[in-house]
């Protein structure tokens, strides 16, 4: 009997961990992150000047998140909202067409690059590049039964599910505003949990390069649109055509 125990103990600590909680991807995560930092800076700075110069209030909007065994921390986003909301006045989910966000918010959240600072999460070991999107204590304490398996992971910049709900402020919109933070809670954030929690346990070095090109496609298509869409509404191009 002792050695039937002593025999499954030595085959569980021989399994080795999935690939989501592996060296190999906090190997990945750096040196991705490195790479997107490096490669991205100039167009951060950009980025940081523009809101500087469209409206008063810091550069960088800082929130707390549950990470990983339900830790909280700082997630680090480029600030789209006006600073006189604080960016948690009123509902703390937007959606489309939401006043608290600037000009300059509304094309940043477009391409998601108000999410680039989140790279140094990825650096500090409180992000990885792909996995399910980070959320509030408030909403992550309603997550019952194996959705709560998701907090075994760490957050990350993308995964399959902000792929599917790129377009979530649209959805939201759609909501009656007293409505909608329930309608979050009880549809959209469970769907989006357990898309999340199912990639994780079976995700693979090749999956996670494949969802960091489809979202590198994904906004350079939505790129390419909003191109379409200045040309159509611009007299002048429209006439050069």
């Amino acid at each position: 009997m002792q050695n039937a125990q002593l025999t499954a103990l030595a085959s569980a600590a021989s399994k080795e961990p999935p690939w989501a909680l592996s060296g190999g991807k906090r190997f990945f995560d750096v040196a991705c992150a490195i790479l997107f930092i490096t490669a991205s800076a100039p167009l951060m700075v950009m980025v940081a000047l523009v809101i500087k110069a469209s409206s008063r209030g810091s550069i960088l909007f800082r929130h707390n998140r549950i990470g990983k065994n339900g830790e909280e921390f700082p997630v680090l986003k480029f600030r789209t909202m006006y600073s006189s909301t604080g960016n948690s006045s009123g509902a703390l989910i937007t959606r489309s067409g939401d006043c608290r966000v600037t000009a300059v918010g509304k094309w940043l959240r477009k391409w998601k690059l108000d999410e680039l600072p989140q790279f140094v999460n990825v650096l500090k070991g409180d992000m990885t590049l792909v996995g399910h999107r980070p959320d509030m204590l408030q909403y992550m304490q309603t997550l019952t039964g194996r959705d709560r398996n998701i907090l075994y992971f760490h957050p990350g910049i993308t995964s399959p599910a902000s792929l599917r709900f790129r377009n979530e402020g649209q959805e939201l919109a759609k909501v009656p505003p007293e409505e909608m933070e329930q309608f979050y809670i009880n549809h959209l954030l469970p769907q989006k949990i357990r898309m999340d929690l199912d990639y994780a346990e079976r995700a693979t070095f090749l999956t996670d390069c494949r969802v960091v090109l489809r979202t590198a496609l994904s906004v350079l298509w939505c790129y390419r649109e909003a191109s379409v869409e200045i040309s159509v509404s611009n007299p002048i191009l429209r006439t050069r055509g």
